[in-house]
């Protein structure tokens, strides 16, 4: 999608692995919030739901000819579908969980924030359920909430006005919905598989991969994703364990304490706050 200014937008890409109805609610929210011009790759991971294939296939040829369905011919993980399809974009990109749904000018106010500085990495928005970019409660898993639109509307321009910081530095992004720059991808290349091979832990090293090369991670503060977590990829027991972990400590052994330490000083409760706030004093609810 091409803004007025003529600014290119990010390529979305979303890896998709059975979970329908999560899917489907975030396929119509992608097509009802980027345009025309916006390519959109879904790549499914050889879902065994006989439903998947219809309902993207359907999508796909309302979407029109920037929007493509490719199908992994056999399941190979998350890892492998994301780099599959940053491989078939040429600008920045955004990878979005199937498990997602987004809300008006989201893909616009990421692209804005990757534009902003040529040294940001990856992006991430406020969500539900994101770990440290949770709202309205830090590092928790908050419910979806009845109007996501609402939120995304009545947290525009509140850190314009703030004195808070617009795109606060994060020590890595959160993989539900990670806008990733061309820059990022152009120095350090894509997600490790042989590392990282089925998920959990990929976002993690790209993200320090970038910052080692002098890039940087942030919070994209006036944009706002709705997460349900753990429908799409989850049921494989793709989570946080043992192995997982020592991959990622392994690479980047101060990494651990340095997430620690981030959630005991918590840098981003001013902006949590001035945003929950502002969500509330519009009369909208979180749940």
């Amino acid at each position: 999608m091409t803004g007025v200014s003529g600014q290119q937008f990010p390529s979305v890409v979303i890896p998709v692995f059975n979970a329908f109805e999560a899917l489907e609610t975030c396929l119509q929210s992608v097509a009802q919030t980027v345009g025309s011009d916006t390519q959109v790759i879904v790549v499914d991971d050889a879902s065994t739901d006989e439903r998947i294939v219809p309902l993207i296939d359907s999508v796909v040829a309302r979407g029109g000819p920037r929007w493509r369905f490719v199908r992994q011919p056999r399941n190979q993980g998350f890892v492998a579908s994301a780099n599959l399809g940053m491989a078939l974009t040429h600008g920045d990109v955004v990878l979005l969980n199937s498990d997602t749904m987004v809300t008006p000018g989201w893909l616009q106010g990421l692209a804005k924030c990757l534009a902003s500085d040529r040294a940001i990495a990856t992006a991430t928005p406020w969500t539900n359920n994101g770990e440290i970019v949770s709202l309205p409660e830090f590092c928790q898993s908050n419910p979806v909430p009845p109007d996501a639109a609402g939120i995304a509307a009545a947290m525009d321009g509140v850190l314009d006005n703030s004195g808070l910081e617009k795109y606060p530095e994060l020590p890595t992004a959160v993989g539900f919905c990670m806008a990733i720059s061309r820059a990022a991808i152009d120095a350090i290349g894509v997600f490790d598989q042989a590392q990282f091979g089925r998920g959990y832990g990929e976002e993690n090293d790209f993200s320090l991969r970038a910052r080692a090369a002098g890039l940087r991670n942030v919070l994209c503060g006036d944009v706002y994703v709705v997460h349900q977590g753990g429908q799409s990829f989850g049921p494989l027991g793709l989570r946080p364990d043992e192995a997982s972990m020592q991959r990622l400590l392994e690479r980047h052994p101060g990494y651990q304490q340095e997430i620690s330490e981030y959630v005991a000083n918590d840098p981003l409760a001013a902006h949590r706050a001035a945003t929950s706030r502002a969500v509330l004093d519009a009369g909208v609810r979180f749940q």
